[in-house]
């Protein structure tokens, strides 16, 4: 489990195609990670496979790669990486399993006094998830929800903290995110789905 508060802003250093998906090497600021432990990458929970100090790598198999931006992500990239949460930690963002629902798209970028506000088409089914001033996961980051711009939209703001400690200030128009809606909310719409259409008006047949 993580917290979508990002210990670092990491670089992908090399990306090997394998027999199951992808290996990507990715060169990070931690020292002192072990093979096995589980680590955040742009919102993704991988598995460290193998570590020094100042870099890991990790795999993706094909059914995340299906499910998420990482068949696209090549040398140089700069990716959100956060470590699993110890007990005791602090939950300073929310909670965040690394599970991608989907992926949205960035449709807008607009600066906003000392905020940029970014816009984001979300995936199919998640619009009835965001509330206003909830949490959303974007790439691995905790972030609130500023505004509903239509129903199958969202919009952030990300402030200059934001903006220098993660690489969500690298996104424009047309670029894709990771996005993971509140693990509460999705248990709320599936524990009340059955009520919902037990109450739902009858369809008229005229």
């Amino acid at each position: 489990m993580f917290t979508g508060l990002i210990d670092s802003v990491a670089r992908i250093d090399r990306v090997s195609e394998t027999s199951a998906g992808r290996e990507f090497n990715v060169a990070c600021e931690y020292d002192d990670l072990t093979a096995g432990e589980s680590i955040a990458v742009n919102g993704v929970c991988l598995t460290v496979r193998d570590c020094s100090p100042g870099w890991f790598t990790a795999a993706a198999v094909t059914t995340t790669l299906g499910r998420t931006t990482m068949g696209d992500w090549t040398a140089g990239r700069r990716v959100n990486v956060e470590r699993a949460l110890r007990m005791g930690d602090r939950l300073g963002g929310h909670i965040v399993q690394g599970h991608v629902d989907g992926v949205g798209t960035v449709t807008a970028v607009d600066e906003a006094g000392d905020a940029r506000l970014v816009d984001v088409a979300l995936p199919p089914g998640l619009g009835p998830l965001m509330v206003p001033h909830g949490s959303v996961t974007i790439d691995g980051v905790s972030l609130t929800v500023n505004a509903l711009p239509s129903p199958d939209a969202v919009q952030l703001s990300l402030i200059e903290y934001t903006l220098r400690h993660t690489a969500l200030g690298d996104l424009v128009v047309a670029d894709q995110v990771h996005v993971e809606a509140d693990v509460i909310g999705k248990f709320v719409q599936r524990l009340a789905a059955p009520y919902a259409a037990a109450f739902a008006p009858a369809a008229h047949t005229g």
